[in-house]
């Protein structure tokens, strides 16, 4: 595969994720802001959990922006797409224990788990891409 099919993926990796990013922000800030129901949970929000997704929506934005700033240089910062898999690999375990725990359904967190795998092997299959073509 040549180098510039690979910044194509790279590049198409780092614009999935900070769309994904930015509209889990924002779906985060509005329910640490307006008291707005949870999508997934239809949970009210009260004063900790608003708290708690006004942080996770700040760093879901600053993670957007990251992911933004590696495609300038796709292939350099293509470490930027491993380092994102690391926080996605949590995202679902706290999805999973969520469930668990009976705070949200298994049906309603099934399209949230189906996209944190398909951005783990497409953020995966990217690096190693740019990788091979680069020589890393």
């Amino acid at each position: 595969m040549s180098m510039q099919v690979s910044v194509r993926w790279l590049r198409v990796s780092y614009w999935v994720g900070a769309l994904a990013d930015a509209t889990a922000a924002v779906v985060m800030l509005s329910q640490a802001m307006f008291a707005h129901k949870s999508p997934l949970t239809a949970y009210l929000p009260e004063v900790p959990y608003r708290y708690a997704m006004g942080l996770g929506g700040s760093l879901m934005l600053g993670w957007t922006l990251l992911l933004i700033w590696a495609d300038r240089r796709p292939v350099e910062r293509r470490g930027v797409l491993l380092i994102t898999n690391i926080v996605i690999l949590g995202l679902l375990a706290t999805d999973i224990a969520a469930v668990r725990a009976g705070f949200t359904s298994l049906a309603s967190m099934a399209p949230v788990v189906v996209l944190q795998v398909v951005l783990l092997i497409l953020f995966s299959a990217s690096y190693l891409r740019a990788g091979r073509n680069d020589g890393a």
